[in-house]
């Protein structure tokens, strides 16, 4: 566990580690997903309204019930990181997937199997950004990670609109918002 924020002000690694992989992976879930309703428009017409409804019903409640049962096990887990990099990773491999659609039921599994990836990763990461730092510079380092997951998903959604401007295909868009979420140097030893 690392050591709670001292006298200087400055927020522990394990808060800026957690706070900068949010940034990366919600860059790479906003480039993908405000083309999610036009991609599955144009590969899916029938079914896309339908579908579009479905897939968001489904992530979000599974990534509830998820999240739920994640808070439990890290109540009873020894070590969180492993959670944690497990829901990172599954949202980051599940995503350019999307390029690969072909059937109705394609995009709801790989919403679905990208929201579970939130679910684990969401109440064993908040527990140790809460035990990171003292009581009295939780609500620093919870800001700090708030900010940088919405600035992820500002400058994703900017870099979606971007790269559909100079000419890349939605697929092709997929595939780049997945280098985001790649795999980084080793994360501290603490986290």
């Amino acid at each position: 566990m690392a050591t709670p924020r001292g006298e200087t002000g400055r927020l522990p690694s394990t808060v800026v580690v957690l706070g900068v992989v949010s940034l990366l992976t919600d860059i790479s879930s906003d480039m993908s997903f405000p083309l999610l309703p036009a991609f599955l428009a144009a590969r899916l017409p029938a079914q896309a309204p339908v579908l579009l409804g479905l897939m968001e019903g489904v992530a979000d409640l599974i990534s509830a019930l998820i999240k739920y049962q994640s808070g439990v096990w890290a109540d009873r887990a020894r070590r969180l990181k492993p959670m944690v990099l497990l829901g990172y990773g599954l949202s980051s491999l599940m995503r350019p997937l999307m390029a690969f659609v072909t059937l109705a039921w394609h995009p709801v599994v790989i919403r679905a199997l990208d929201r579970v990836g939130k679910g684990l990763r969401s109440s064993p990461r908040d527990a140790l950004i809460a035990h990171s730092v003292s009581p009295d510079a939780r609500g620093q380092a919870f800001g700090f990670h708030r900010g940088m997951d919405h600035a992820g998903a500002a400058v994703g959604s900017l870099a979606a609109m971007a790269l559909v401007a100079v000419g890349l295909r939605v697929e092709q868009v997929f595939f780049v918002a997945a280098v985001p979420g790649l795999p980084r140097a080793r994360p501290p030893a603490d986290l």
